[in-house]
């Protein structure tokens, strides 16, 4: 799926567009590689390809399903733990199942998000007062964040076949 940009319209057209490219830009970032390129770790830490769209799709679930829907962790469809496990990608999971996982949490979370207006509230207790407006931003931040370090770890991957 390719979604077209849109620069004008009402203002949640517009952060609704700009996260679907968001994520969208994840993905790319990673279809098309093998298992084992999808899996390498070219840093320190935890993060490939395949552990960032993990990752992301954990943050679909901890904000929409967990904080807006108020859905119980055994109602997510996932792993929805904040600090645990989110870049782990298990090993009998393909680049496919964690994509297509991140797809079904993106989907739930855009079905989510408009039962709320941007100006719609809750509290949460490390952040305060959370307007639906700041967590579309900060999905935007988050996913456009991730996708510059799968870009950097692509070109990487992908130097490293040519050579």
């Amino acid at each position: 799926m390719v979604t077209t940009t849109i620069t004008t319209g009402t203002e949640r057209t517009i952060i609704e567009n700009t996260l679907d490219r968001n994520r969208e830009a994840l993905i790319a970032t990673a279809r098309g590689l093998s298992d084992a390129d999808s899996r390498r770790r070219l840093v320190a830490s935890l993060t490939t390809p395949i552990s960032l769209i993990k990752h992301a799709a954990a943050a679909e679930r901890i904000w929409f399903q967990r904080f807006w829907a108020g859905l119980d962790e055994a109602e997510c469809d996932g792993y929805s733990r904040r600090d645990e496990g989110t870049f782990a990608v298990a090993d009998d999971e393909s680049p496919a199942d964690v994509i297509a996982e991140f797809e079904r949490a993106s989907n739930r979370s855009r079905e989510i998000a408009a039962r709320f207006d941007l100006d719609d509230t809750k509290h949460n207790p490390r952040e305060g007062t959370i307007s639906m407006r700041w967590t579309l931003l900060a999905m935007i931040e988050e996913f456009a964040r991730h996708a510059g370090h799968g870009d950097i770890l692509r070109e990487q991957i992908d130097q490293t076949a040519t050579l």
